[in-house]
């Protein structure tokens, strides 16, 4: 897609993308937000435009944005792009399931702002970062990890997830081997898959989640028997943007804690 100048009024329908745009040093183009962004804080004066997958379409044509930024996930995700289309708004719609995705976003975005600059800065930093955890990981074994999307109607993280690009990423492996970005597991299963690590993320989509030590069809599993559980932010784990990274560094010291011990 072509602009017929760099993006300066730009609506996010996905927080991450703010995220992007500040760490690119453009929070000042961010026109307006959905309800449930609150990052980067400078944002939180801006016009409230509804939510990420029911906007407000006529209160964001009045903010005449120059670009209108959309994530995939659901398929009824792109019906609001279609609408702003109808009015003759630019938008741009992305799918991101790894960090070669991400960087790819990041530069995407960098050239649409005509600051390509920025972008690489941006994308180098968060790279130098994650060869920092490989480099640390490298050679002490793969923890076989569970990630708990939500319960009680367990869900847990695919292969075809954010996700799993994470815990690749913090020098472990998906103990669920479907092609998935999302799969439906019983709780016998997960003690069938006997993973290391259990990780719940606790957010929108699993708001109060049950310890798994609490819940009898876990209990037994040799790794909540052995502590080795970890609760996690879902926006900084399941949302694909730049806190990935930290995702990483996060679950690379609960997975290797010995090649870490010099760090606090």
């Amino acid at each position: 897609m072509r602009l017929p100048a760099p993006a300066r009024r730009i609506v996010a329908l996905y927080g991450a993308f703010n995220e992007i745009l500040d760490g690119m040093g453009l929070s000042d183009r961010i026109a307006g937000r959905t309800q449930a962004d609150e990052l980067p804080a400078s944002i939180l004066d801006r016009p409230v435009i509804g939510t990420h997958m029911r906007p407000n379409v006529e209160m964001i044509v009045a903010l005449k944005p120059d670009l209108v930024l959309q994530m995939g996930g659901r398929a009824e995700a792109q019906a609001p792009l279609r609408d702003l289309e109808r009015f003759g708004v630019t938008t741009a719609f992305f799918e991101v399931r790894d960090f070669g995705q991400l960087f790819s976003v990041i530069a995407r975005l960098g050239a649409l702002c005509g600051e390509p600059r920025a972008a690489a800065n941006l994308t180098a930093e968060l790279q130098s970062r994650l060869d920092a955890v490989a480099k640390r990981v490298a050679g002490d074994g793969v923890p076989k990890v569970f990630f708990e999307v939500r319960s009680p109607n367990l869900l847990a993280a695919g292969r075809a997830s954010m996700v799993d690009a994470v815990i690749r990423a913090a020098g472990g492996v998906n103990a669920v081997a479907l092609e998935d970005k999302l799969a439906r597991l019983s709780e016998e299963e997960v003690y069938r898959l006997d993973p290391d690590a259990y990780v719940l993320q606790r957010g929108a989509m699993n708001a109060e989640p049950l310890p798994p030590d609490q819940r009898p069809n876990l209990a037994a599993l040799r790794a909540v028997r052995q502590g080795r559980v970890l609760v996690v932010d879902e926006q900084v784990f399941s949302r694909p943007g730049p806190r990935n990274v930290e995702a990483v560094e996060q679950l690379a010291r609960f997975l290797h804690p010995q090649r870490f011990s010099d760090m606090q």
